[in-house]
């Protein structure tokens, strides 16, 4: 079996890539950085290796790489593929979409076998977003044709890659724990499943669990310790105040996705441990600028502070973890961060509470506005006490 994956970095290599190797597939990755591309071709093979005390390596052979600058040799290879995956970020899914539309023209040309087009992105219908891309450079004819032949399945992913300090510029270090969740309702008939996946009928339980819960708590994480002082996840997770914030915050959307979705409370209350367990992995090392970064991403309405927010806000559960962290953010003033620059520059011009309008959508009549307003106050107040 053959797969095409767009995304040679972190975790394409040391998450998808991982899992489709141990599937049976031969991985061609798709990557623009010439370096990275010509070092895969070059060595066929890399190795994974697990941050926990074993330090348990894992060799995936039977590997290539295609420069993405060269679409017609990514469309060809899409059209003799069984699946195609991506990791490259939500951004980046409109400049891959004419090479796979392109393979999909040439395969519905000569073949009538099913294909499976999988965006393991981390947002909310990552898949369905690329369809609508991919579509855009199709025929009206290819179109009808691909709706019955081409499935893009929605899926979560999730699995911790910190940053890479390794001699070999290959080899990936991921966390032991992993989760990747596909929309079973609709993969075609003929699939073969890909080992270690979660096949589900409805994803977005699974996809706002996974966002409201490990992308929440990692960012709460990283602004209360980048407030204090702290360089790593690891470093902050030590200090006390920081774990009941993490906690706190995942206890509040953790009662609204359990009102939401129906999840079990026990298991969902094993599932925030579990969580925090692996925050403190002391064979991590996460950046706490890295996690922080693009705070205007973090804090927009439909994201991991706003949107759990919200819904909890609206189910009537007392927030004040989530907002006290949607304080800390605004309060993230890290001078490499062209998002942290714009949005400190957005409150010296207009304001705490016009910023905060601007950029999580909650007006000013908003009781959570209000209550993000006071804690980003009494924040500042703690800071500036502590700089004295």
């Amino acid at each position: 079996m053959k797969a095409v994956h767009f995304g040679a970095g972190n975790i394409g290599r040391g998450f998808i890539g991982l899992l489709l190797h141990q599937s049976g597939y031969e991985v061609a990755f798709v990557d623009v950085n010439d370096a990275l591309v010509s070092l895969l071709q070059m060595k066929r093979q890399y190795t994974v290796k697990l941050a926990n005390e074993q330090a348990d390596t894992f060799l995936v052979d039977q590997v290539t790489a295609i420069n993405g600058k060269h679409l017609s040799l990514v469309a060809r290879t899409i059209a003799e593929a069984d699946l195609v995956t991506t990791a490259v970020g939500v951004s980046v899914l409109k400049h891959i979409a004419a090479a796979i539309a392109k393979g999909i023209e040439l395969r519905l040309a000569g073949s009538r076998e099913p294909l499976h087009i999988i965006a393991c992105e981390n947002a909310l219908g990552g898949s369905t977003t690329l369809k609508h891309l991919v579509y855009e450079h199709l025929s009206t004819e290819d179109r009808t044709l691909a709706d019955r032949l081409v499935a893009f399945p929605d899926a979560a992913v999730d699995r911790i890659v910190p940053l890479q300090q390794n001699e070999d510029p290959l080899l990936v270090t991921v966390e032991p724990f992993y989760e990747w969740t596909i929309d079973r309702s609709i993969v075609l008939p003929g699939h073969q499943e890909i080992g270690g996946v979660h096949y589900v009928d409805q994803l977005e339980p699974y996809i706002e669990r996974k966002l409201f819960t490990v992308n929440t708590g990692h960012c709460c994480a990283a602004y209360h310790g980048y407030l204090k002082g702290y360089t790593t996840i690891q470093e902050a997770m030590k200090d006390p105040t920081i774990v009941a914030e993490v906690r706190g915050a995942l206890q509040e959307s953790g009662a609204a996705l359990i009102q939401t979705y129906q999840f079990d409370e026990a298991a969902h209350s094993q599932y925030i441990e579990q969580i925090l367990e692996r925050f403190i992995n002391p064979y991590l090392v996460d950046e706490i600028v890295r996690i922080g970064r693009s705070p205007i991403r973090k804090l927009s309405p439909q994201d991991r502070l706003v949107r759990p927010a919200s819904l909890a806000n609206q189910c009537g559960i007392t927030v004040t973890h989530l907002t006290n962290a949607m304080a800390a953010a605004l309060h993230f003033d890290y001078s490499d961060d062209p998002e942290a620059v714009e949005l400190q520059e957005a409150i010296k011009k207009h304001g705490i509470h016009q910023t905060i309008t601007e950029y999580t959508g909650l007006s000013g009549q908003s009781p959570l506005h209000a209550r993000t307003a006071e804690q980003y106050q009494q924040l500042g107040q703690w800071v500036r006490h502590g700089k004295e």
